[in-house]
């Protein structure tokens, strides 16, 4: 209160105590409490999730087990960012890390590209292992993919994602920071994913908050961040649709 009491001086009709609400909303980004509200720009402000944040929602207990029910996110890539599948447990929101390449820049490799066939493997692994209920990807570059994966596994669990609509990505990156906030998410740990997450940065947009590498050259990559975040939502998609109440003996999701 003494911040917001410093940023709004003597403007004595601004209500200070929805200023506070506002700024701990867990909907709200430190980018914008600091920027809009406290009138302060800190370093990293634009940061989309801190070390702390995130580090809450670990949980090394109750492992991911094979016939688990998950929901998946893929984002894919051909050469220049990472191409990754992302899990996430229906039951409790736990996600976890089902493959991922990342273009390891070196200039030995030159003509790096993503292996498709180890994509391939891992989504038919997916499916052998867990009860897929909900897959969710970003199509640019793997539409023939995910028209064969929805042919061959169902397309009533395959689906694409079109994460460059922002009012749907922005309502989705919401969704997600929101249960990071509370803790109603959770997941095992896994480097790479943290890495990713904590790369991403805040993008305003007329719709809302996305997520963005720090520049567009930036070799810190998001990727598995955003495929969580479909990973999410396709979690989300698949309890509205009551796939918790039935038990099938072939699910398949995207």
């Amino acid at each position: 209160m003494e911040a917001i009491g410093d940023a709004y001086g003597d403007s004595h009709w601004v209500d200070q105590a929805s200023i506070a609400d506002a700024i701990q909303d867990p909907r709200t980004t430190p980018a914008v409490s600091y920027r809009f509200y406290l009138n302060n720009i800190q370093e990293n402000a634009d940061g989309w999730m801190s070390k702390d944040e995130w580090g809450l929602c670990l949980s090394a207990d109750d492992p991911i087990r094979p016939g688990d029910q998950i929901a998946i996110g893929f984002d894919g890539s051909l050469r220049g960012d990472a191409t990754c599948l992302v899990a996430c447990r229906l039951r409790d929101g736990k996600l976890f890390m089902l493959h991922l390449q990342e273009n390891p820049r070196d200039p030995n490799q030159p003509d790096w590209e993503v292996d498709v066939l180890r994509v391939e493997a891992a989504v038919a692994n997916a499916f052998k292992t867990y009860r897929v209920e909900w897959f969710y990807g970003d199509p640019p570059y793997w539409q023939e993919a995910l028209g064969r994966w929805s042919i061959e596994y169902g397309d009533d669990y395959v689906f694409e994602y079109w994460t460059n609509k922002p009012t749907r990505m922005t309502q989705a990156i919401e969704r997600f920071r929101s249960a990071v906030m509370v803790q109603d998410l959770k997941h095992d740990g896994d480097e790479f994913l943290t890495r990713h997450v904590l790369n991403a940065v805040t993008r305003e947009v007329p719709q809302g908050i996305l997520i963005t590498k720090e520049s567009p050259r930036s070799k810190k990559k998001i990727d598995a961040a955003v495929a969580a975040i479909l990973s999410f939502e396709a979690r989300a998609d698949a309890i509205a649709d009551g796939r918790m109440k039935i038990r099938r003996s072939r699910v398949v999701g995207f």
